[in-house]
C-alpha cells in the first residue's frame, strides 16, 4: 500500500465521519424531549454508577470472606451512613459558612480589588513599565471584575446544585443497591444477547471496558483526593481565605480534564489577590506545583499508560461535549470515549478490517 492510498483511506474516513456529525445536528432538534428524560435520569444514573466502581471491590472482598452480596452492601450502606452524618456535622456547617460568607461579601471583594489596583498603578516599578494612558490597568480591573462576577455566577450555581443533589440522594442509593446486587450478572447477560460466533469477543470487549471503567474513576477519585491534600495544605500555610471551600471546588472541577484545574484556579487567584498580591501569587504558586506533583507524580503512577489518549484529543473532546451537553458532558467525556474506542476496536477487527484493507 503506498503513501497516496492510505492519505485517501484516511480521507475518506473522516469525510464519512463528519457526514455523521452533520446528520446528527440536523436531527438533533428532534430528539429535544427524549434529552430533556434523559437528563433528569442522567445525575442518579452516573453517580450509581461513579459509586458502584468505588464500592464494588469492597462488596467483593466481603463475599470472598463469607459475607453474603446483600449483607455485604447493607454493611457499606451503614458505613457510608455514618461517613455522611460525620460530614454532614463536621465538615458541611464550615463549607456552608464560608459559601455564604463568600457570596455576602462579593460587593466588598470589588471595592477591594479597585482599591488594590489603585495601589499597584502607584508603584514606581509598574509606573516605570506602564505608561499612565495605557489603559492596562483599566483593562486588569474589567478582566478581574469579569472574575469576580464568573465567581458568583459559578457559586450560585454551585448552590443549585447542592439543592438538586440533596433530591437526587433520595433516587440514586435505590439504583445503587441494584447495581451492587446484580452488577455482576450484566455482563453475561451482554453475552447472552449477541450472536453466538460472537459470544467470546463481546464477553472480552464487555471485560476490557468494565475494567478502563474501574480502572478511570478509582484512579481519577485517588488523583482528585491527593491533588486537594496538596492545595488545602498550601492554602492552610499562606492563610487563603475560604480555604476549604475553595479546594472542595478545585477538588470537584479537577474531574472535567485539563479545563477543570483552569476554572477553578480563577477565583482561588482573585481571592488570593484581593487579600494580598503576595497571597495572590502564592495561591498560584501552590496551583502549579500541586498540579506538576499531580501530572507527573501522581498520574503516572495510579494510571500508568492504560489512558493513552493526546492532550490534543482530550482539548477536543472536553470543548466539543462541552459545547453540546454541558458540564455533564465534559466530565464523561474521557470515560465514554475510552468504552467508544474499546468498541470501534472490537467492530473493526471484526467485520470492518478485510473490506477497509481492500477498498
Amino acid at each position: 500500500m503506498n503513501l497516496l492510498e492510505r492519505w485517501t483511506r484516511g480521507a475518506k474516513f473522516v469525510l464519512i465521519l463528519l457526514a455523521i456529525v452533520y446528520v446528527f445536528s440536523l436531527v438533533r432538534p428532534f430528539f429535544r424531549p427524549m434529552e430533556a428524560v434523559i437528563g433528569a435520569l442522567m445525575i442518579p444514573i452516573l453517580l450509581s454508577g461513579f459509586f458502584y466502581y468505588l464500592l464494588r471491590p469492597l462488596v467483593q472482598y466481603m463475599e470472598k470472606h463469607k459475607i453474603r452480596r446483600s449483607l455485604a452492601i447493607l454493611i457499606l450502606y451503614v458505613v457510608l451512613a455514618i461517613l455522611a452524618m460525620a460530614f454532614i456535622a463536621v465538615v458541611w456547617p464550615m463549607l456552608q459558612a464560608q459559601l455564604i460568607n463568600l457570596v455576602q461579601n462579593i460587593p466588598q471583594f470589588i471595592s477591594l480589588l479597585e482599591e488594590r489596583l489603585q495601589e499597584w498603578g502607584d508603584l514606581p516599578f509598574l509606573a516605570s513599565i506602564l505608561p499612565s494612558d495605557s489603559g492596562l490597568a483599566a483593562d486588569f480591573s474589567k478582566y478581574l471584575s469579569q472574575g469576580i462576577t464568573f465567581l458568583t455566577n459559578y457559586l450560585s450555581s454551585f448552590f443549585t446544585f447542592l439543592s438538586q443533589f440533596a433530591i437526587v440522594m433520595f433516587t440514586f442509593p435505590i439504583l445503587l443497591y441494584y447495581m451492587l446486587k446484580e452488577g455482576h450478572r450484566f455482563k453475561r447477560s451482554l453475552v447472552k444477547l449477541s450472536p453466538i460466533r460472537y459470544r467470546k469477543e463481546v464477553y472480552r470487549a464487555a471485560t476490557e471496558m468494565d475494567k478502563a471503567l474501574n480502572d478511570y474513576i478509582i484512579g481519577r477519585v485517588i488523583v482528585n483526593a491527593a491533588l486537594g491534600v496538596l492545595m488545602f495544605i498550601g492554602f492552610l500555610i499562606i492563610g487563603l481565605p475560604y480555604a476549604l471551600l475553595l479546594t472542595t471546588i478545585a477538588v470537584i472541577m479537577n474531574f472535567i480534564p485539563l479545563f477543570g484545574a483552569i476554572i477553578s484556579a480563577i477565583p482561588i487567584v482573585i481571592i488570593g489577590l484581593i487579600e494580598s498580591p503576595s497571597t495572590g501569587i502564592w495561591a498560584l504558586v501552590i496551583i502549579l506545583v500541586a498540579q506538576q506533583i499531580q501530572d507527573n507524580v501522581i498520574s503516572p503512577y495510579v494510571f500508568g499508560k492504560k489512558l493513552d489518549i493526546h492532550p490534543v484529543t482530550t482539548i477536543l473532546l472536553v470543548l466539543g461535549s462541552g459545547n453540546w451537553f454541558g458540564i455533564i458532558g465534559m466530565l464523561i467525556v474521557i470515560p465514554v470515549y475510552m468504552l467508544l474506542k474499546i468498541a470501534w476496536r472490537r467492530i473493526y477487527k471484526l467485520f470492518l478490517r478485510s473490506q477497509w484493507e481492500t477498498l
